[in-house]
């Protein structure tokens, strides 16, 4: 989906549309521990745990980084020095980083995965999927690669072509919590709510679903007026202060940018195509 950002609270970001909205909110609420919207797709790699603190977390940069500057074509020492980065939302520098290592690497596909999610976190999105569509073969396809791929294109506005790509990881591993996470939101982004909030629930109902996937069923469930359900989920995690306080500031954001109407309006006819975009069937399965 992977590594937990660990970083300071920060107040949920205000969007001006559902659009934006769905797409800074989604991974952003709850406070802290939660990642980028890469992220949701699966660590960069590395197999040392990451520190559960800011302090801890900034030890860790720091070492590693001491070893990086001793040592900059090591893969280990790299991976690790960018997971910290991202974990500390210094993205261009991860980016800076792993380009080094894809510069020294150019064939390893663990590094290449790294890499894209590293652009798509930094918001450099069309570079990031020429770097994620050589990141694994057809023959051998990456289930987190391709929800990464997912994601981006989701950034980029293409929503069915993020849904052939979760359809396509979720074939590889069937009823992944992260990757359906992704799809609900996918849908939430193309203004479908009701069937985001399905895909959602399952998401929820895994075993392995963790906080981001349920705080992102809290904010579609928000999205449609249930405010209520949506703090239920929130408490699940979050203290009932805070819970309460992500819940009203969607409904004060909705309430401001004057999308509520624009939301069940939407609802009610099919999402418009791209003038001059050939009509594609729905994906039927690819949750």
């Amino acid at each position: 989906m992977p590594a937990i950002s660990v970083r300071t609270c920060p107040r949920p970001v205000v969007a001006v549309s559902i659009i934006a909205l769905g797409l800074a909110l989604g991974l952003g609420l709850g406070g802290c521990n939660r990642p980028s919207l890469s992220d949701v797709t699966g660590s960069i790699g590395g197999s040392d745990s990451l520190p559960n603190t800011n302090a801890g977390m900034r030890r860790y940069a720091e070492e590693w980084g001491r070893r990086y500057d001793s040592n900059r074509t090591d893969k280990r020492i790299a991976m690790n020095y960018a997971r910290a980065l991202r974990a500390l939302t210094q993205h261009t520098q991860a980016v800076a980083v792993l380009r080094g290592l894809a510069i020294t690497h150019p064939h390893d596909m663990e590094v290449l995965g790294a890499y894209g999610k590293a652009l798509a976190d930094d918001g450099k999105l069309q570079e990031a999927a020429k770097v994620l569509q050589n990141a694994h073969t057809p023959e051998r396809p990456n289930w987190s690669i391709l929800s990464a791929q997912g994601s981006v294109a989701d950034q980029l506005g293409d929503h069915e072509r993020a849904r052939e790509f979760y359809g396509s990881a979720l074939k590889i591993r069937p009823n992944d919590p992260a990757v359906l996470s992704n799809l609900g939101l996918s849908y939430a982004l193309s203004r479908n709510l009701p069937t985001a909030e399905t895909t959602l629930r399952d998401a929820v109902a895994q075993p392995a679903a963790d906080m981001r996937v349920r705080q992102n069923l809290a904010l579609v469930l928000a999205l449609q007026g249930k405010f209520g359900e949506a703090e239920e989920v929130s408490r699940r995690d979050l203290a009932p202060a805070d819970a309460a306080s992500n819940v009203a500031e969607i409904r004060r954001m909705i309430s401001q940018s004057n999308t509520w109407s624009a939301i069940r309006q939407v609802d009610r006819r099919p999402a418009a195509r791209p003038k001059g975009a050939a009509a594609k069937r729905p994906t039927p399965g690819a949750s």
